[in-house]
């Protein structure tokens, strides 16, 4: 393993990996042996089975020793501190939205499964909703929506909170607030020791700091205070469009990306996707603005090009959100890069998408499957609202242009085909970040929340970053519980 560094100091201090992989249950026998004896479940169990059904990608649906559901942040901290005594190794997962295997899930250990603490609270007198880390953004947008208020979180209702907030968050309201992270006001968090903190601008701010984006590297995040406010209806939908109006769409898009400092209320998504249902490849714009306007003049690229279908309406954001949403059961496999908002780099990332599609055709076993290349815009707005909310650890304020995220997003339903859409979504993302190099169109920063295994995004917050995280993780974390007692997940010591 490569070392930085920065992430010297933090291997320095973890012991041997002599760590216990459960192949007894000693660790699972453990916890039965605490007070939350009735919330540990095993494979014969309905809980157990129901509770592996949640995991969104079907790849990453891992068996482990055995399921523990915790209902507070105090019975998170007997969990953490039990395996952590015995070495026992484990997971945690919220939404478990992530695709690859193992970034929250085990074989041969246990998983602590957040998703019985899944509520969400307003208070009205300080404008904060608290949101435990196992709920879904639909549950938080419909509860909050009797209010007038929301707050910034996932466009797809599906996702967890947890994993989207501490890897940064990219939402409607960036444009206007930040990144979701930047709108936490306080994490209450269990260390490995089994402390329960929290950590906001006054208490324990080292550690504020760095959970906007630092992943679980540090402890389990048990709720969020997050800032709210007001909710109007949105106007928004999608658009599909014929796979010709390419040229069209790219003009647009780069058109959009330079001028939302212009207009911070609009958002869009740019699709490109091919499904084996359908046979078709089309274009789909996932177009919202965040007030009640319908039409809105920024917008004009995508409106003059001509459509087929549009469901474009007045909507709450619930509604919308959950339009947005994938279908869960699939394999699925996301890579992702981000380069210079660059019209050639845009032409050059959809025929490889159209080159990939004709590749799969060729060798695809699956009956169903489909293949979505989509592009994001991360204007350098976006970071200076987070400078201006106190800073993150993305390192994006040090990028001085406007860039476009793109992300390979493959789905199929036949296990013989998983090494066959690995090896394509890891080469597409390959030659694009090749060809964006050789333009100088090219960026370091890795969309942690989009990442595949096979990707190191820490490598992309900037060296400083990484020194603070890595300070940060070694503190909370003198013993090195989360770097490796918890092999899922990015981790700083692997830069």
């Amino acid at each position: 393993m490569k070392v930085s560094i920065a992430a010297a100091p933090l291997l320095s201090i973890l012991p041997e990996a002599n760590f216990l992989v459960d192949n007894m249950g000693f660790c699972c026998t453990t916890l039965e042996g605490t007070s939350l004896r009735d919330q540990v479940f095993y494979p014969t169990s309905a809980a157990y089975n129901e509770s592996v059904k949640q995991v969104f990608a079907g790849n990453a649906r891992l068996s482990p020793s055995c399921i523990v559901q915790p209902h507070s942040a105090e019975d998170v901290s007997m969990i953490v501190s039990a395996l952590a005594q015995t070495q026992c190794q484990f997971a945690v997962r919220s939404g478990g939205h992530t695709t690859w295997p193992g970034a929250a899930g085990i074989e041969q250990g246990v998983t602590i499964d957040l998703s019985m603490m899944n509520s969400t609270t307003y208070h009205e007198d300080k404008g904060v909703a608290s949101v435990l880390p196992g709920a879904r953004w639909q549950s938080v947008y419909k509860t909050l929506e009797p209010y007038g208020v929301t707050v910034p979180g996932g466009r797809s209702g599906a996702v967890g909170v947890s994993g989207f907030l501490i890897g940064g968050g990219n939402s409607f309201y960036t444009a206007q607030l930040g990144f979701a992270c930047d709108n936490v006001e306080n994490f209450q968090v269990v260390l490995a020791s089994g402390s329960i903190v929290n950590a906001n601008r006054t208490s324990h701010p080292d550690l504020y700091q760095a959970l906007k984006g630092g992943s679980i590297n540090f402890g389990i995040v048990t709720k969020y205070d997050l800032k709210t406010f007001p909710h109007e209806t949105l106007w928004g939908g999608l658009v599909i469009y014929d796979n010709s109006t390419t040229a069209q769409q790219i003009e647009a898009g780069v058109d959009f990306t330079n001028n939302i400092h212009n207009d911070p209320y609009a958002s869009w998504i740019g699709m490109w996707g091919y499904n084996s249902v359908t046979g078709q490849n089309i274009v789909a714009n996932a177009l919202e603005y965040t007030k009640p306007v319908a039409y809105a003049p920024a917008f004009e690229g995508f409106l003059k090009i001509p459509n087929i279908t549009s469901t474009m309406r007045l909507a709450r954001i619930y509604d919308l959100t959950n339009e947005l949403g994938q279908t869960p059961g699939y394999r699925y496999i996301y890579t992702t890069g981000t380069y210079k908002n660059d019209a050639t780099v845009l032409r050059k990332a959809i025929d490889l998408h159209n080159n990939y599609i004709e590749q799969a055709k060729a060798q695809v076993k699956s009956s169903y499957w489909a293949m979505d290349t989509m592009i994001q815009p991360w204007p350098k707005l976006f970071s200076q609202h987070s400078v201006e909310k106190g800073g993150n650890v993305l390192g994006l304020e040090r990028f001085d242009e406007n860039l476009i995220q793109l992300l390979f997003d493959y789905s199929w339903n036949n296990q013989g085909d998983d090494d066959l859409f690995r090896r394509l979504g890891e080469s597409i993302l390959g030659e694009l970040n090749e060809f964006a190099k050789s333009i100088g169109a090219d960026n370091e920063y890795v969309y942690l929340n989009y990442a595949d295994k096979s990707q190191n995004p820490f490598k992309g917050y900037g060296e400083k970053n990484i020194e603070f995280i890595s300070r940060v993780a070694k503190q909370y974390d003198p013993d090195g519980v989360f770097q490796v007692q918890v092999p899922g997940g990015f981790k700083i010591s692997e830069v």
